[in-house]
């Protein structure tokens, strides 16, 4: 094996492990639940596209009002992810995994939400590091009581 090949290689090992380790830090995040602009730059794309069960918001500010929106409807939650298959583009990366959600509702009645779904995501290498600059979370399967949504929760449907 040649130096180039090496190189190449030691490449495509680190941007996998930066893509894994951003996605597994997202999620972790979420349980965290600490959702300021600093919190959207270490993530996302400025210009990032997300399509959750509550909608599609387009933009890093809309995506953070959206997630504090979504994640104040919870006492508490774990979020795992899983399985996750990256392809490595050049400076572009997609990557598909499944994803475990569990939420105790912020209702005051103790009970339990549990979603399953798999999360396809793609990534853009920025200055700053990989970003997430599209997502797309598709629910499978859930368990237990949903959340209510109020009126500004509603779904925002792609346009």
């Amino acid at each position: 094996m040649d130096t180039e090949e090496m190189q190449r290689q030691l490449q495509a090992l680190t941007d996998r492990a930066e893509i894994t380790d951003l996605m597994d830090r997202y999620l972790r995040s979420l349980d965290d639940g600490v959702f300021d602009e600093e919190w959207a730059r270490t993530f996302h794309t400025e210009d990032v596209t997300a399509e959750m069960p509550i909608g599609t918001v387009r933009g890093r500010d809309a995506l953070l009002a959206r997630v504090r929106q979504g994640m104040a409807l919870f006492d508490r939650t774990v979020h795992l992810g899983t399985n996750a298959i990256i392809e490595i583009d050049g400076a572009r990366a997609t990557a598909r995994g499944a994803q475990l959600s569990t939420h105790v509702l912020a209702d005051g009645s103790g009970s339990v939400f549990i979603s399953a779904g798999h999360a396809d995501t793609e990534l853009a290498r920025t200055a700053d590091g990989w970003r997430i600059s599209a997502s797309t979370l598709r629910v499978v399967w859930t368990q237990g009581p949903p959340p209510r949504l109020t009126d500004e929760m509603a779904p925002v449907p792609a346009a």
